[in-house]
């Protein structure tokens, strides 16, 4: 792998954006396109999940799973005994995305962030070939962990190859993370619970797997309530979030996190379309982390070096004009973190 530590220690600029993962469309090129324009400093693998079944975050995950085929079931993605058509069409949208990568991305030098879903989300989803959950198999769940770990391995290699230039920064989606360890995740049946995973168990399987990528390694919980300090535990080098659900309840275990060298990549501009003059004042933009950093108590010109701007959750559901103005915004706010005018 390149080098990957710039001036400051950490893998961007202050006052960097970045996206999510998930964009509206299905050209890959196109989106490719839109990510290297409106967020230089840091772009990113777009996923299109309106390409259809593969596309999305846990059937593009699962197709990474090393010698553990999956298939598509009217109930959502199964582990199964042999490779079928499903993983078929899922790595292929895959091998069509790293090519309009290639292709956008020729020449370029610079941090590439790319997502994966994390084992415990992808646990707590994918089914076992009789039906059920894999998150109720303790063998099962360690399978999925496993094969993420030597798929992503190979996953990056593919994306080095494809980027030569590129330091390669990994995002492990973890949506699931705070059901799985409520005990909170339903059966298939939608009438009942599974059981909570241990928090050490927890911790253990992220911190292999963030350990094993060999790049700046982060998890992104867009759910209310993040887990950040069992994310600090495991080794997490950033903790995405979406900053507007967030209350001073969350604020000692941020801290923590920040104190230990952890960044945050904050989302504050809304990923479904709203009237656009909603995002003209980078003020407005920002204020639910300047909120969260006045009451932390943290240095103000601290601010720019910790926090990446991204949008929150949900913006392959916007409009494609939406979606890049929402962008845009998000790399106005960056920089206007940066120069210290908000």
């Amino acid at each position: 792998m390149p080098d990957i530590t710039p001036a400051g220690g950490r893998p961007w600029e202050p006052g960097t954006a970045t996206g999510v993962g998930s964009l509206p469309g299905i050209d890959p090129v196109e989106a490719c396109r839109l990510v290297f324009d409106e967020l230089p400093d840091l772009p990113h693998l777009p996923e299109l999940p309106a390409r259809g079944a593969g596309a999305d975050m846990i059937g593009r995950s699962a197709g990474l799973l090393a010698d553990t085929p999956v298939d598509l079931q009217p109930s959502g993605w199964r582990l199964v005994p042999r490779p079928g058509v499903d993983l078929r069409r899922t790595r292929d949208l895959l091998a069509r995305d790293l090519d309009a990568l290639s292709e956008v991305a020729a020449g370029y030098t610079g941090p590439l962030k790319v997502a994966v879903a994390g084992p415990w989300t992808l646990a707590a989803t994918v089914e076992l070939p009789r039906g059920h959950k894999a998150l109720r198999d303790a063998g099962a769940s360690r399978d999925i962990a496993e094969a993420l770990v030597e798929g992503l391995a190979g996953h990056l290699a593919d994306i080095a190859l494809a980027v030569p230039g590129a330091r390669l920064i990994v995002q492990v989606d973890e949506p699931s993370l705070p059901a799985v360890l409520a005990g909170e995740v339903r059966t298939p049946s939608g009438f009942g619970v599974l059981p909570a995973v241990e928090e050490g168990v927890v911790v253990d399987r992220l911190r292999t797997l963030l350990a094993a990528t060999g790049v700046p390694t982060g998890v992104h919980c867009c759910a209310s309530k993040p887990p950040v300090g069992l994310l600090r535990q495991a080794g997490a080098a950033f903790v995405g979030l979406d900053a507007t659900l967030l209350t001073p309840a969350d604020d000692d275990a941020i801290g923590e996190a920040v104190e230990a060298g952890v960044t945050l990549m904050a989302g504050v501009v809304p990923a479904r379309d709203v009237e656009l003059s909603e995002l003209s004042d980078v003020c407005r933009t920002v204020e639910p982390v300047r909120s969260m950093w006045r009451r932390l108590g943290f240095a103000p010109e601290q601010l720019r070096e910790v926090v990446v701007v991204t949008p929150t959750c949900g913006l392959a559901g916007a409009t494609p004009g939406y979606a890049r103005v929402a962008l845009r915004r998000c790399r106005e706010a960056g920089r206007a973190l940066a120069d210290g005018s908000v």
